[in-house]
């Protein structure tokens, strides 16, 4: 079952083509990683992915249907984003901005399945500690936790709203690791791997290969606009496809307890 699906769909903007005739398929369960290098297309085929940008040519279809025609109120139950970077102009504290991610679609549940669900989020997130904090005193990372938490209550918002604890439902990571330390990126990950486990398709965007490899179902290698091999992370990420993609020498070792590792060398 797919539940979101790219054919041949591009987006150009001033003449300038940025992704070029994508063809790809999110499912239900799976966590699907893009990588490539800066300028490859990555954020603008999550942005088409999840409906900010509609494609200049091709189609995205959201369960069979135009992702277009979807209404934002239902879309906003089906799907979240944490973007690459978010500004907030008001001293709201942390409760309070993942609160916003319940505003369209939770507006109307009981006070305390509201408050179970953020509470939850943020434990998630590892935020707890920070909710009566004002969010304009975190950290970059301690920032980009809180709209992790936010995007994890807006999908529970969601499920809890339309009363269908099997609701289709997306999350898209636009390079949710950039700027958190090792523990939270192994924890971010492990939390979209859990919510892809239970039934979410999570779609993210990643630059370190060694993570994308341990996590990942499915590895969308871009590079100029196009996905230029997608399959397994064994089958895509190999030394071959890293040089011609990347520009550099690539070793993979086998890591201590875990997955395939890369170690790099400019050729």
């Amino acid at each position: 079952m797919s539940l979101l699906t790219l054919s041949a769909a591009s987006y150009g903007v001033r003449g300038k083509t940025l992704l070029n005739q994508a063809s790809m398929t999110l499912r239900p369960g799976e966590l699907t990683v893009a990588v490539g290098p800066n300028g490859a297309g990555k954020s603008t085929l999550l942005r088409l992915c999840c409906g900010e940008l509609a494609p200049t040519g091709g189609r995205v279809l959201w369960d069979g249907a135009n992702l277009a025609s979807i209404p934002p109120w239902r879309l906003a139950a089906a799907r979240a984003v944490l973007p690459q970077a978010s500004s907030l102009g008001f001293p709201f504290t942390v409760a309070e901005v993942v609160r916003l991610g319940m505003e369209t679609v939770g507006r109307k549940l009981p006070r305390a399945d509201a408050t179970a669900i953020i509470d939850a989020s943020l434990a998630s997130a590892d935020v707890s500690h920070l909710t009566g904090r004002s969010y304009e005193t975190l950290s970059g990372g301690e920032r980009q936790r809180v709209h992790f938490a936010r995007a994890i209550a807006q999908l529970a918002a969601g499920r809890a709203a339309s009363g269908r604890d099997d609701l289709p439902q997306a999350l898209f990571l636009d390079e949710p690791t950039a700027s958190l330390d090792i523990h939270h990126q192994l924890l971010l990950i492990r939390e979209a791997r859990r919510l892809a486990d239970s039934g979410v398709a999570v779609f993210a965007v990643l630059h370190d290969l060694s993570l994308a490899s341990s996590c990942a179902d499915a590895i969308l290698l871009m590079r100029n606009g196009e996905i230029v091999a997608q399959g397994a992370p064994d089958m895509v990420l190999t030394p071959d496809w890293v040089r011609r993609v990347f520009g550099v020498e690539a070793e993979i070792f086998q890591a201590r307890g875990g997955g395939p590792a890369f170690a790099y060398r400019l050729p």
